[in-house]
């Protein structure tokens, strides 16, 4: 998979399909059995000043109990080269300035996805890696996410990289998908090819599939061959029903498939063999 400058792109699979391993891979954590995981064209452990390239927040990030939310930052500031002010400015733009000097044993799961994503900041990163961030999070942090991570991407040229098992909570926000399953990819595109698999398609069985063709073309509607089938893009079975009959096309099958995104990531990760990674 590619992920490009300027886009947030959703990394999507269901638990334990090998999100957080590949996440491990890129950052040099873990190594994998083949292929490589690369930032710009080299490996993480080949970046000269890692915390400027890349930053990222796993799911599995840990906090002192004891200390502050400014002295979490502060233990890490050093090795971005950053100073105090730094950690000062990466706390107001993830909204925990009236927090910073609250000990972080004291916040709630999203305050604490925010400190993670502002320990990730700290470099002022080309590359962010968000493992699951919006978990934790109320409705009104999970708009301020999306709102803040397009902000990066699109104003900014960020190259965003953000998982999350569900598909729902990240549509609003990425720009890309890619969607693995059982530790394999299953599925790479825009948000809005993945959209397109989710029209609405009708299984035509007939015998006259050049008449079907010309019907799908006069009505704008994309078809392809499935077998001995056509498969009809855009209407619904009662639209293509109607159409049928207008025209004196005979019709031995009609099947409705997808209609919702949820169907499509179900049918994608569904489809996938192995076990989970």
């Amino acid at each position: 998979m590619v992920v490009r400058p300027g886009a947030v792109t959703g990394f999507l699979g269901p638990n334990g399909a090998g999100k957080t391993t590949t996440f491990r891979m890129l950052l040099g954590l873990v190594g994998p059995d083949g292929g490589s995981a690369l930032i710009g064209g080299r490996r993480y452990a080949d970046l000269a000043h890692p915390t400027t390239v890349v930053g990222a927040a796993l799911e599995s990030a840990s906090f002192h109990p004891g200390r502050t939310a400014r002295d979490h930052l502060r233990t890490y500031a050093p090795y971005a080269g950053v100073d105090d002010r730094r950690c000062d400015e990466v706390l107001a733009q993830v909204g925990l300035t009236e927090a910073a000097r609250r000990r972080v044993g004291g916040f709630s799961a999203g305050m604490r996805q925010r400190l993670a994503l502002a320990a990730a900041l700290l470099g002022d990163p080309q590359v962010l890696v968000l493992d699951e961030p919006a978990n934790g999070l109320d409705p009104e942090g999970i708009v301020w996410l999306r709102t803040f991570l397009r902000h990066l991407a699109h104003e900014r040229g960020r190259m965003i990289l953000v998982s999350s098992h569900v598909l729902g909570e990240v549509q609003a926000s990425v720009d890309d998908v890619v969607v693995i399953a059982h530790g394999r990819l299953v599925h790479e595109s825009s948000l809005d090819d993945l959209v397109a698999l989710a029209s609405p398609r009708v299984r035509v069985a007939s015998p006259d599939p050049a008449g079907f063709t010309a019907l799908a073309a006069d009505r704008g509607w994309p078809v392809e061959q499935d077998g001995d089938d056509l498969v009809l893009t855009g209407g619904s079975c009662a639209e293509v029903g109607a159409a049928a009959y207008r025209a004196g096309l005979e019709i031995h099958g009609l099947a409705e498939e997808g209609g919702s995104l949820e169907d499509v990531f179900l049918r994608l990760t569904g489809a996938a063999p192995g076990g989970a990674a």
